[in-house]
């Protein structure tokens, strides 16, 4: 096991916790098998009488419940966490985990076009547009488009008077 994991017996595929390397403020992300299912962590700018352990459950796309508590000490966070995930775990739909794999997939490809410098289809401007006659025209091609804007300035006619 790499360090900064540490496997938890908490079922088959088992949890692991990996710890968030945050200077300010002590975390882990808690994975099952390869999905990040929650956190536990200190809580930040709490009075020191309240609970100094927060631990939080669910993820997204998949899964629609989520669970939260918070603990005096990292020990307790866990057992709740625990008891929290073997709670919830016989609810999750079968294909919950797969859709967020495939979330994760479809997130990784739109990273790898942006760093290539590309841009997605939805955000390359179009000078399409649709003509009040039903058809589609290229706005930018003036000989196409010649008749359309007839149509539609008649119909903007039409609705301002």
């Amino acid at each position: 096991m790499q360090a900064g994991r540490r496997a938890l017996s908490w079922g088959t595929p088992t949890l692991t916790r990996r710890s968030n390397n945050d200077p300010h403020r002590e975390s882990w992300s808690i994975y099952y098998d390869d999905v990040r299912v929650g956190t536990i962590g200190r809580r930040a700018g709490v009075p020191v009488d309240a609970d100094q352990w927060g631990w939080s459950l669910g993820f997204y796309p998949g899964l629609e419940q989520r669970r939260s508590g918070s603990s005096q000490t990292f020990d307790q966070a866990r057992t709740d966490f625990e008891a929290a995930w073997a709670d919830l775990l016989p609810k999750i739909p079968a294909d919950a985990f797969e859709q967020y794999r495939r979330d994760g997939e479809r997130r990784a490809e739109i990273r790898a076009i942006h760093a290539r410098g590309e841009r997605l289809p939805s955000e390359t401007p179009s000078s399409l547009m649709r003509c009040d006659c039903g058809l589609t025209f290229d706005s930018h091609r003036p000989a196409e488009s010649y008749d359309h804007r007839l149509h539609i300035y008649a119909t903007q006619a039409k609705t301002a008077s």
